[in-house]
């Protein structure tokens, strides 16, 4: 049972899905590749925690969602939405640690639509 009602589930959900537009394997392919600017690579205990969560909801069935993967969904809406509000796709791909910030969540920047 989740605190959350059936409409908030299904809004986080298909807003989680817009926002995060690489596979699970490209994500974490890309935390095993990503460059000092955003931290730890994966096996690394300090590893990004939103990341990895956003991995394992990848993998899961909306049916299957705690409390804490809405949490982490929520929290990727609002990383993806704070980070390119305001801002052109060029301005965020000129940034490099934005461009990093939105990957380890899931957000690949080059990909539009």
């Amino acid at each position: 049972m989740t605190n959350y009602t059936p409409v908030e589930v299904e809004e986080i959900w298909d807003r989680f899905h817009q926002v995060v537009n690489m596979t699970s394997r490209e994500l974490t392919d890309w935390v095993g590749v990503q460059p000092e600017l955003d931290g730890p690579l994966p096996g690394d205990e300090r590893a990004a925690p939103l990341g990895t969560a956003v991995i394992e909801i990848l993998g899961k069935r909306r049916v299957d969602l705690t409390d804490d993967d809405l949490g982490a969904m929520a929290r990727v809406i609002e990383v993806v939405e704070t980070e390119t509000d305001g801002l052109t796709q060029a301005e965020i791909l000129a940034d490099e640690r934005r461009r990093h910030r939105l990957m380890t969540v899931g957000h690949d920047p080059y990909r539009t639509g």
